[in-house]
């Protein structure tokens, strides 16, 4: 039993006051009691999002060339997810949409990639804060972006805690800032019986990748299955092969932290949600509503009140986690949040007997990053059922993957450079990574994963086409996406607050908002 200090009591004492006044505070926003107070413990939460992170790269869900204990056993413990997809193919913008509860097309700026994001819009870190809770994170909350313009005091994801840095790391690229330490410092502040939420974004496995990492650490490239959107070959294999290396580092940190709950008696009252961003950064993936671009890895961990060793093909979207972790410390998700709370989905003794949240999921995205002339997106959005993937292209007469200067939309890497050195051998895949798309496009999931045999414009699936094309216009004119409703050309305005490439043409100021395509009644802001 820990004994109590004088300084200790204090300390309680100044808890079970704030407490007090979280309780307060949620009846006067309108929270039932009931809610409030629905557990005697409210649980803490460890939210654990890799950086470019696919499915299906977890060695649970059958990956041979990559091994992931930590991910493994929360999945084993808990709920593994089949079918979970990120608001968009990108970071902020998917991480803005966590963080709110709301689709990209919701956020204004947030909604593109390395802009701003308004403050104008709840987190629920900071509901979560307002509630009691000890709140914070390590290495990458919201961003890339510039969220002191959007009117931030801090990170939209909370307090950071990331000032703990390794001397080494195992490959070049992998981040030196040391997550488990910063979890550690975290946990140290958080005042006695305070639940706590802990957002660990870690870096990893982001690009740059150390080329020959992955043979270093003894993997096999015979071990890789290649996606079949891309070149099966030597070049690709290795590159693959030296992702998988950042996969397992996150996982190895992610073992440090459950480690470390478990030495301070918290890890069976902290529910663990260990996800990716957005897809792998290869070809026609990252940055593309394509499967490998949106479709992400999921567990859950929570022993209190999560069955064990649940297999779930339940459609769950990034935009849930706001209400589901609200609905977990006891107060009701604001009335503008569009995902829905899927506790009930975790906490029924049988996986089936529970309503899924829902029966799609939407996607989408606008300008990456600075690609085409003008410094003008891709706007695409899209609806994903379990059978099938609807896109529809807003511009098809752009490049999807960016001007064919460089194709800035896509990463650079081994496999971009060989596929790009060597189209004449692979046109097919080098086409369908860099060329243009058609306005419609249609996929039947279950057998074409890859995304490799567009349906859209085959006689036999015109009604499929037809049926999801108008769900989809229907949820997005009810969620006012200006998309939608005609007004879309504001995306192309905001401003890109990362690095610029004048030699595209066209408007190529970073900070500031393109006038071109600012509506006459808004202001355009600088830098």
């Amino acid at each position: 039993m820990r004994q109590i200090t004088r300084r200790s009591f204090l300390r309680r004492s100044a808890c079970d006051a704030l407490g007090a006044a979280g309780l307060s505070l949620a009846l006067r926003q309108g929270y039932s009691r009931a809610a409030v107070e629905r557990t005697p413990k409210r649980p803490n939460i460890l939210f654990a999002i890799a950086d470019d992170w696919s499915w299906p790269y977890a060695s649970v869900y059958g990956a041979r060339a990559v091994q992931t204990p930590t991910f493994d056993r929360i999945a084993r413990e808990g709920w593994l997810f089949s079918n979970a997809f990120t608001a968009a193919p990108q970071c902020s913008p998917n991480r803005a949409a966590t963080l709110t509860g709301r689709n990209i097309w919701q956020l204004e700026e947030a909604g593109t990639h390395a802009s701003i994001f308004p403050n104008k819009f709840v987190v629920f870190p900071d509901l979560l804060e307002k509630a009691g809770y000890h709140v914070g994170f390590t290495a990458k909350g919201w961003g890339p972006g510039d969220w002191r313009r959007g009117g931030w005091d801090r990170n939209p994801a909370g307090p950071e805690y990331s000032s703990a840095q390794r001397s080494s790391v195992p490959a070049n690229g992998i981040s030196k800032t040391d997550y488990a330490a910063n979890f550690a410092a975290f946990l140290e502040r958080r005042p006695d019986d305070v639940p706590f939420f802990f957002w660990f974004g870690a870096h990893e496995p982001h690009r740059r990748y150390e080329v020959g990492s992955g043979a270093r650490a003894g993997k096999n490239r015979d071990d890789v299955t290649v996606p079949s959107f891309l070149p099966d070959d030597p070049v690709v294999r290795n590159d693959l092969l030296d992702y998988l290396v950042e996969i397992e580092w996150f996982d190895s940190q992610l073992s440090a932290m459950l480690a470390r709950l478990e030495s301070i008696g918290e890890l069976e009252n902290t529910i663990i949600v260990a996800t990716g961003d957005n897809g792998m950064p290869f070809p026609r993936a990252k940055a593309n509503l394509y499967e490998y671009g949106t479709h992400v890895p999921l567990a859950i961990r929570w022993p209190e009140r999560v069955k064990a060793g649940t297999v779930s093909e339940a459609l769950i979207g990034f935009i849930d986690f706001a209400p589901t972790f609200l609905e977990l410390a006891g107060v009701a998700p604001p009335a503008e949040m569009t995902g829905r709370s899927f506790l009930n989905l975790l906490t029924t003794s049988q996986s089936s007997a529970a309503e899924p949240p829902r029966d799609c999921v939407l996607t989408g995205r606008e300008r990456h990053t600075h690609a085409r002339y003008d410094n003008l997106g891709y706007p695409s959005r899209a609806i994903r059922t379990q059978e099938y993937l609807y896109i529809r292209n807003s511009k098809p007469d752009r490049w999807p993957a960016g001007d064919p200067q460089g194709y800035h939309d896509t990463d650079e890497s081994p496999t971009k450079t060989f596929m790009i050195e060597k189209r004449d051998l692979y046109p097919e895949l080098f086409e369908a990574a860099f060329g243009k798309r058609p306005a419609e496009e249609l996929y039947d999931i279950r057998n074409d994963p890859g995304c490799m045999h567009n349906l859209a414009a085959r006689d036999e699936y015109a009604a499929v086409t037809k049926e999801l094309s108008e769900k989809l216009d229907g949820l997005l004119i009810a969620q006012k996406d200006p998309r939608a409703l005609g007004t879309g050309d504001i995306f192309e305005s905001y401003p890109r607050v990362s690095g610029m490439r004048p030699q595209l043409g066209g408007f190529a100021e970073r900070g500031k908002y393109n006038p071109k395509y600012q509506r006459p009644a808004e202001t355009p802001g600088t830098m």
